[in-house]
């Protein structure tokens, strides 16, 4: 009989826990071990049997959530999922948990116990068998191998310009994701091709994680908006709660930004994007696969390897979870399988180095 994944869910609102243990208890392979109402109640609890994963409330009585996460991860490392709610102004907060070692951002509850367990329970039982297999070796930070971290000069706007743009990097991610950026982004100098990210991640933290990434990156880092240029030096992020394909504005590539329904339970997709690249870009286009449960991404990366774009694929040994890239590369759409800190010596580092 396989062990059910215990859950333990920390959080001060009594309806908040009732909703979700009803959303995990629909699920056979998921137990609720206990829920608390404040950190320092759990701590105690979690020390006479650990839990497999935590959810955990960010703002909460005597001790906060991010504090607690902290302690969590220095002194009895588990798998932590965060329960935000989309207010803009807990983003930044929520993004350091992410950086302190959650291995997701989840939604919560916002409507009715019987609205939240038909449209969302799905995500949440999803969320939770993820951070279950994550490796937690790798939420640390890593140390770039054999790779220039030093920020490069600024080039002006007007040199970038005037290089061709038919060139872009497409680059998919989910569970894992935000620290994998972190690591691949920093190490790319300010002449790389465009690139497009999509990072599964609820709207209204987009933004937020986009700044950041621009605060420790020599790129230009910023959630796209429908119809921006992809140029070099730039990388768009897909917001969360919409789609993004690469289109072509005239002689060089742009993004739409809209509205659609799921696909394979994300909004945004990394099939969609890969998809559009394969279309548009073909072999002028590099996609880039990294740690995530699901195989969303799967199928756009075979089309884009297809379509003569270069593709590479995270190794099992670097990844959080090693779900999206295994799913790729059984599907044989993936040209090389590397560490996440040699990806970018995989990668053009500048429009002269594309082809």
């Amino acid at each position: 009989m396989t062990k059910k994944i215990q859950v333990f869910i920390v959080d001060d609102s009594a309806v908040v826990r009732q909703v979700l243990q009803a959303a995990l208890s629909q699920d056979p392979d998921i137990a609720i071990l206990a829920t608390a109402q404040d950190p320092l109640f759990a701590w105690d609890r979690m020390q006479r049997q650990w839990p497999d994963v935590v959810i955990l409330d960010i703002e909460m009585p005597r001790m906060d959530g991010v504090t607690f996460l902290r302690k969590i991860m220095q002194e009895h490392p588990l798998p932590v999922i965060i329960c935000s709610s989309l207010a803009e102004t807990g983003a930044q907060i929520t993004l350091d948990a992410l950086a302190a070692g959650a291995v997701q951002i989840i939604q919560k509850p916002q409507t009715g116990l019987k609205d939240f367990l038909q449209k969302d329970a799905p995500e949440i039982i999803r969320a939770v068998k993820a951070a279950a297999r994550a490796n937690l070796r790798n939420m640390r930070p890593q140390r770039l191998a054999s790779l220039e971290t030093t920020i490069a000069a600024p080039v002006s706007a007007d040199l970038l310009l005037q290089k061709s743009t038919e060139k872009v990097i497409a680059v998919g991610t989910s569970t894992g994701g935000t620290q994998a950026l972190e690591v691949l982004l920093r190490a790319l100098p300010v002449t790389v091709p465009g690139i497009v990210v999509v990072q599964h991640m609820p709207e209204k933290f987009t933004a937020a994680f986009a700044a950041r990434l621009n605060t420790i990156s020599a790129l230009e880092v910023r959630e796209a908006r429908d119809g921006d240029r992809v140029l070099p030096g730039r990388a768009l992020i897909a917001p969360g709660g919409k789609h993004m394909r690469l289109i072509r504005s005239g002689a060089q590539f742009a993004v739409q930004v809209f509205d659609g329904p799921l696909v394979k339970y994300h909004r945004p997709s990394v099939d969609v994007l890969f998809r559009s690249v394969a279309q548009v870009a073909g072999r002028n286009a590099w996609g880039v696969i990294m740690t995530g449960m699901g195989d969303d991404g799967a199928q756009g990366l075979l089309e884009m390897h297809q379509a003569g774009a270069r593709t590479i694929a995270q190794d099992e040994s670097s990844c959080v979870v090693f779900g999206m890239p295994k799913e790729a590369i059984k599907l044989g759409g993936v040209d090389e399988v590397v560490a996440l800190t040699h990806i970018t010596s995989r990668l053009p580092r500048s429009i002269e180095g594309a082809r």
